[in-house]
């Protein structure tokens, strides 16, 4: 069994409870067996504790980044104290230990204050001692798995868009472009740059703005379109107010080439993808459903490695619907102004 937090703060309370009935030096309970003693000293010690722990437990959900620390930490030890000098009055009450006038007098709850500051400051501290590792911990692991994950997107991206075969068949279509149009040429061979500069540029990078990658994909599909000049069309509807969101770079190449790779493209039967943005959340990307009787041969690691990437940035989960027509793949913004708490560098 795995030994947690309660597991460790009741010992303590048990080893606490005896120390503090040890040193108790008010004479109380004098005339009191020793367990009930103990019983009573136990009985604040848990109060108190508990008390505590549910403060600070409170405060890191409030404040859970670590930028906040400073904050969560004097916020922790300020209603520490209050709570170690009024938590107690309950149980003070109940063992006949002050009578109710006595609490309406200052000098009764400040007579603790310098006890419970320095008790509120150890506990406070001891805490977030152990919550600065558990989260320095689970910020390395994240930066970890991150970085794994990108070498397996690397590996796939140059495998698909940089193999031989992707080249001659750019190459092989550049051939034929030239002595029929020479213009067309040159903008194949510019678009054909960019891809490349793209694929360079943010291979080590974790999120890219949906401007930048939408760009990219027009150049990638712009190269698809010679190929497929009457068979292929892709409409985008990108409204400008969402161009500053991020995804990861190259979901959207990997869903259009997935489009692509698995469904017929032809005359008889031509490809239409559509990519817009639904209810402000997310880039979805729409394509009608033609399956091809047999595939290339395929890693089928693109959705999962967009889903991978998805849940290790953020938590978030990508749609994947099948109808009978449409294969719809929606994968969702992420606001850097709302992630502040996504630090990978």
């Amino acid at each position: 069994m795995k030994i947690g937090e309660l597991h460790i703060r009741w010992v303590g309370i048990l080893i606490v409870s005896a120390l503090a009935m040890i040193n108790d030096g008010e004479g109380h309970m004098s005339d009191k067996p020793i367990w009930f003693h103990y019983f009573v000293s136990l009985c604040f010690t848990a109060v108190y504790w508990n008390g505590a722990c549910s403060i600070i437990f409170f405060l890191r959900k409030k404040f859970p980044e670590i930028d906040r620390t400073k904050r969560r930490v004097l916020l922790s030890a300020a209603f520490i104290i209050v709570w170690m000098t009024v938590g107690g009055i309950p149980l003070k009450i109940i063992f006949n230990f002050v009578e109710v006038k006595d609490l309406l007098s200052l000098t009764e709850h400040v007579r603790y204050l310098p006890f419970n500051f320095i008790v509120a400051s150890v506990v406070s501290l001891s805490y977030e001692a152990f919550y600065f590792f558990e989260k320095w911990k689970e910020q390395f692991t994240l930066n970890q798995q991150l970085k794994n994950q990108q070498i397996r997107t690397q590996y796939e991206v140059l495998q698909n868009q940089m193999s031989p075969h992707f080249l001659f068949n750019s190459l092989n279509t550049l051939t034929t472009i030239i002595p029929e149009n020479a213009d067309v040429a040159i903008s194949f061979t510019e678009r054909l740059s960019e891809v490349y500069r793209y694929i360079l540029q943010n291979k080590d990078r974790e999120l890219v703005s949906l401007k930048e990658e939408i760009d990219f994909v027009k150049s990638y599909l712009f190269l698809l379109r010679m190929r497929y000049p009457d068979n292929l069309t892709v409409d985008f509807k990108i409204d400008d107010r969402y161009l500053g969101l991020t995804i990861p770079p190259l979901t959207l190449q990997m869903l259009a080439e997935n489009a692509i790779k698995h469904n017929v493209v032809s005359k008889a039967k031509p490809l239409h993808i559509d990519i817009y943005i639904e209810n402000g959340r997310s880039v979805v990307v729409r394509n009608n459903l033609q399956k091809k009787n047999s595939l290339d041969r395929s890693t089928k690691t693109g959705l999962e490695n967009i889903r991978k990437r998805y849940r290790i940035l953020g938590q978030k989960e990508i749609d994947v619907i099948t109808s009978a027509s449409n294969f719809i793949v929606a994968v969702p913004l992420i606001d850097l102004l709302e992630e502040r708490d996504l630090k990978f560098t």
